[in-house]
This record gives structure tokens, C-alpha cells and sequence, in this order.
């Protein structure tokens, strides 16, 4: 019903800056927010943040709060994750998710992408 689509991932030094986005299709307007998740090797997946297509509300996660910035363009149907000031812990698979739900941080979505690998060289 609703397919996405991570793109902008690569690899970037220590201290800069890279800009995710998730291209949605499909019955977009079945889900109320879009979330970004991101798993490490040999770590469990772990909530970045999320936004409800509103943007009237967004959530982050206490390891990117004042560096990462979610935000939305409802008329591309796209997500954005702008990511400043990297560390080396950021390294990571990044997925972005879709979903109707209450609770953006708890990980039940609907739907996933296939995720974006980022990589902070130190």
C-alpha cells in the first residue's frame, strides 16, 4: 500500500553534514507519521525521529536531539533527515518508516524501507 524509498546516504568525515530522504508512494495518506530508525552492527535498531505529515509535532531521540533535523514536503510525499555536526556513533543503516500511530518512538510502523547505509569516518 505505501512503498519508500531511502536515498542519501554515503560517507562522511567526522564534524559534517548529510541530508537523508524517504520518497513515499502509494496510499500515503493512510499513515499520520514518518519515522527515521537506524541499526549499527551488532546493535539492536534504535529510534533517530519522526514527524506526523502535520509537522505540527516531531520527536527525536536524545543522541541526535540538537543535531539532526526531521522535516516534511507533503507535496513530494517526502521525509527528510538532515544530519549535522556527525559522529563516528552515527555510523549505521538508516530506514525510514510509515505508519498510523500514537506512540512514533515505540518502532510499530506499517511500512519500511530498504535503508541507507551512512558511514562517519573518524
Amino acid at each position: 500500500q505505501v512503498q519508500l524509498v531511502e536515498s542519501g546516504g554515503g560517507l562522511v568525515q567526522a564534524g559534517g553534514s548529510l541530508r537523508l530522504s524517504c520518497a513515499a508512494s502509494g496510499r500515503t495518506l493512510s499513515s499520520n507519521v514518518m519515522g527515521w530508525f537506524r541499526q549499527a552492527p551488532g546493535k539492536e535498531r534504535e529510534f533517530v525521529a519522526a514527524i506526523r505529515w502535520s509537522g505540527r509535532s516531531t520527536w527525536y531521540a536524545s543522541s541526535v536531539n540538537g543535531r539532526f533535523t526531521i522535516s516534511r514536503d507533503n507535496a513530494k510525499n517526502t521525509v527528510y533527515l538532515q544530519m549535522n555536526s556527525l559522529k563516528s556513533e552515527d555510523t549505521a543503516v538508516y530506514y525510514c518508516a510509515a505508519g498510523y500511530t500514537t506512540r512514533p518512538a515505540d518502532g510499530q510502523y506499517d511500512y519500511w524501507g530498504q535503508g541507507t547505509q551512512v558511514t562517519v569516518s573518524s
